[in-house]
């Protein structure tokens, strides 16, 4: 504030800005949490617009986006929408994560669900809109069973690809393997992997927000249970996998991975 005073700024703005300061350094403050929300909407909404855009183009554009195009683009996504928000809300940009992370002792089960609602929202809008600008339904950049597999086949996929997913994102949370930004280099890596090999079955969602947009939006809900089931049993699995692993939390740098520790106090994780 004192750079301010030199400055000749006006006392009622140098007031105002140590105000909002101090409201930023208490970002922990239930006041606050409209910061972490907004972080999931709109880390979920890029997130869709890729992930169902590819399909959706396609439609559009026959021939113009190939399958590996169409599962690499999200994981790109995911990786840099880590970069740059994860500090703020903990990215989950998934219910899957959010439910993993709250299981997983590293985050407050209180806020689970208005992260949830959250990223479904924001997997809704992203729907809406592509609806809106390529003029193709939705149900084009949706997930669905492939032709001649069951949908508990399908739900089995999106079991075996959540496991992963969701195994990689608490090693690499844990206090004793965080690894920094680095750690979206791994989950983004692993989200194209899972695509490039498990995607003609079930799509390879691993997540019912990215479903749940798309099948809104247009209005078709053939068997979306496959992709709430999946993801949330291989979450489960990934949960109990990590306490064989690492016993139980990540600690305290967990937490803040999961959490976002931007301008923050996380909460510790409960001891077992």
């Amino acid at each position: 504030m004192s750079e301010l005073n030199e400055l000749g700024v006006p006392p009622q703005v140098t007031s105002f800005v140590a105000q909002f300061e101090a409201e930023l350094a208490d970002f922990d403050n239930p006041k606050q949490e409209w910061r972490r929300l907004f972080s999931e909407l709109f880390g979920t909404f890029l997130l869709v617009t890729v992930a169902a855009g590819g399909g959706m183009m396609g439609q559009a554009f026959p021939g113009t986006i190939s399958r590996t195009a169409a599962v690499v683009a999200p994981a790109l996504m995911v990786m840099g929408v880590i970069l740059f928000m994860g500090k703020v809300s903990g990215a989950h940009l998934n219910p899957a994560v959010s439910c993993a992370f709250a299981a997983r002792r590293d985050f407050p089960w209180r806020r689970v669900p208005g992260y949830v609602v959250a990223q479904l929202a924001g997997a809704t809008f992203a729907a809406l809109l592509l609806h809106w600008l390529i003029n193709v339904s939705a149900k084009y950049g949706s997930n669905y069973p492939a032709s001649g597999y069951s949908a508990s086949t399908a739900m089995g996929m999106e079991a075996l690809l959540t496991l992963g997913l969701v195994s990689v994102i608490l090693g690499t949370a844990s206090g004793a393997q965080l690894i920094g930004v680095f750690g979206a280099l791994g989950v983004g890596g692993y989200i194209a992997l899972a695509g490039l090999w498990g995607s003609p079955i079930s799509g390879a969602s691993m997540n019912p927000a990215r479903t749940f947009g798309p099948n809104l939006a247009s209005g078709t809900w053939t068997d979306y249970w496959v992709y709430v089931v999946g993801p949330l049993l291989g979450a489960a699995i990934a949960v109990a996998f990590a306490y064989v692993l690492r016993g139980p939390g990540g600690g305290r740098a967990g937490s803040s991975a999961a959490q976002g520790d931007l301008f923050t106090t996380v909460e510790k994780p409960r001891q077992a």
